[in-house]
């Protein structure tokens, strides 16, 4: 039987640890017992801390330590899988006050390849970062802090659009209750698709999501000082449904075609054309959210002619047809 360790820390995010521990506990057991069959446990879990004190979360909820997760040599088969929940508390605050895990879990850099090892849930990969484990790897976090991620880990291949992200022997899961999904997918890993499946069943877990970008916002792309960049990302606020040429762009910033690119990819990490259609995509989302206008309609009134191309840019970006992304976050 496989052990999880999920690690406890002051201003963690209580859901994260105690859902994780349900979902592996259970793996195996709430289907059996669904059917009126044996249950066939999986896992079993402990919860860790430093010295093996109770751990004060993020709500308010003092848990209980299993252990202390320096006892576990990193290279001992005993602690199967490490599971580093949700950063609740101001993140750099965490960090400072975590020197002593972040120095223990430096030592799963290496690690056989094959299984995954370590896994992090929303903000916690800040503190697989910050140990070094994904430097040069794909990674992924709560698409809402991504901008402070990049800006501390420069050197890690983020992508806050994706739900879970695996290299090598490190798994991400993306924002808020994605645990749900990295905890399925870790169990299929594991113990097999049947029971992954029959976990996802049990417990009503929607784990067809590979995509937070449907719960994504633009502001983040605000967060730099290039004045000329910001002028005409406020201009595009108003008129991003006009029809809009690359040169038109370049002659409001005042800049050549080859310098606005260049600047406006350095701010914002995207092209003019590619924050045009995020832009264009954001207003859409907003219209499925809060109307009920048809979808040709829609696409008529976020700049767009062809609705079978504006479908398809807007389930390239969401992950999501409109017509089902109105269904699950429509009024």
């Amino acid at each position: 039987m496989r052990t999880v360790s999920v690690i406890g820390f002051d201003g963690a995010l209580a859901s994260a640890i105690t859902g994780v521990i349900d979902l592996f506990r259970l793996a195996g057991v709430t289907w059996a017992r669904i059917n009126d069959t044996p249950p066939e446990q999986q896992f079993t879990t402990q919860l860790l801390t430093e010295g093996g004190r109770p751990c004060r979360c993020i709500n308010g909820i003092t848990l209980m330590a299993d252990g202390d997760w320096r006892d576990i040599p990193t290279g001992n088969s005993q602690a199967d899988l490490v599971i580093v929940p949700t950063i609740g508390a101001p993140i750099a605050q965490v960090l400072e006050a975590n020197s002593g895990l972040i120095n223990w879990l430096s030592d799963f850099r290496e690690a056989p390849s094959g299984q995954v090892r370590v896994a992090s849930n929303c903000t916690g990969a800040f503190l697989l970062a910050e140990a070094g484990l994904l430097e040069g790897r794909q990674a992924t976090t709560h698409w809402g802090f991504s901008h402070q991620f990049r800006q501390r880990f420069p050197g890690v291949a983020l992508h806050p659009d994706k739900l879970i992200t695996v290299d090598g022997h490190i798994a991400c899961a993306g924002g808020g209750m994605a645990w749900w999904d990295l905890g399925v997918y870790l169990v299929e890993r594991y113990a097999g698709a049947k029971v992954a499946r029959e976990l996802a069943k049990a417990f009503v877990i929607d784990a067809g999501r590979t995509s937070q970008a449907p719960y994504g916002a633009l502001q983040a792309r605000r967060y730099h000082s290039d004045a000329a960049i910001l002028k005409l990302q406020d201009w595009l606020d108003v008129n991003h449904t006009r029809p809009v040429t690359l040169q038109d762009l370049a002659t409001f910033a005042g800049l050549t075609e080859r310098s606005l690119i260049r600047r406006f990819k350095a701010a914002t990490g995207d092209t003019p054309t590619g924050y045009l259609q995020l832009l264009r995509i954001e207003a859409a989302r907003k219209h499925l959210e809060n109307s009920r206008v048809a979808v040709e309609e829609v696409t008529r009134l976020v700049g767009y002619e062809d609705v079978s191309s504006f479908s398809r840019l807007f389930r390239k970006h969401t992950g999501l047809a409109p017509g089902i992304y109105r269904a699950r976050f429509g009024r």
